[in-house]
């Protein structure tokens, strides 16, 4: 199965590791738990009628890990792309991955435009999966729309991402439909 890294712990981030986890990929958000969630409260995300952004952030992350997705705090100080894979690194090291999805903040914005990601006016440049300039790294969330941000689009996104990491990996079209008994 394909190992995806995803930078940013947020909405964005949370969403494509669940996706990812549950149906069997290697999922490993780089998020020290600092999103602008926690400056947030919801009452706007359909399904959830009024939740603290904090506790909407501790949900999420433990039902991303859950799902077996991993979290790992260390920050995220380069990304670097081969002809087969992209190495992550932190200050301690490195680590390869099939895919990488960013999906936080300035830091992610600036690895994007680093490695090469094409960008409009501080907006990395998406396509309709959230697939970015560079083969195998997606953008989602505030990182596609900083000036329109919001958290259940922020939460498609990465849906969209992972979905589409999902379809490419199985060589076919994939849905994640929940049925009862799965």
């Amino acid at each position: 199965m394909a190992e995806t890294a995803i930078i940013g712990d947020g909405p964005a981030g949370l969403s494509a590791a669940l996706l990812l986890a549950k149906n069997g990929h290697t999922a490993v958000v780089f998020g020290g738990d600092e999103t602008l969630m926690h400056h947030a409260h919801l009452y706007n995300y359909l399904g959830v009628p009024d939740v603290d952004g904090s506790e909407f952030q501790r949900i999420a992350r433990q039902q991303a890990t859950d799902a077996g997705a991993r979290i790992d705090e260390r920050e995220v100080t380069a990304i670097r792309k081969d002809s087969e894979a992209f190495a992550i690194d932190t200050a301690d090291g490195s680590q390869r991955f099939d895919h990488v999805i960013l999906a936080g903040g300035r830091s992610a914005a600036t690895l994007a435009t680093e490695l090469g990601a094409a960008a409009d006016d501080g907006a990395i440049r998406v396509d309709g999966d959230t697939a970015t300039s560079i083969d195998g790294l997606y953008a989602a969330g505030h990182l596609v729309r900083p000036e329109r941000s919001q958290a259940i689009i922020s939460a498609g996104d990465g849906a969209k991402a992972a979905l589409d990491i999902l379809s490419k990996e199985a060589g076919r079209d994939v849905h994640d439909w929940d049925t009862p008994g799965d």
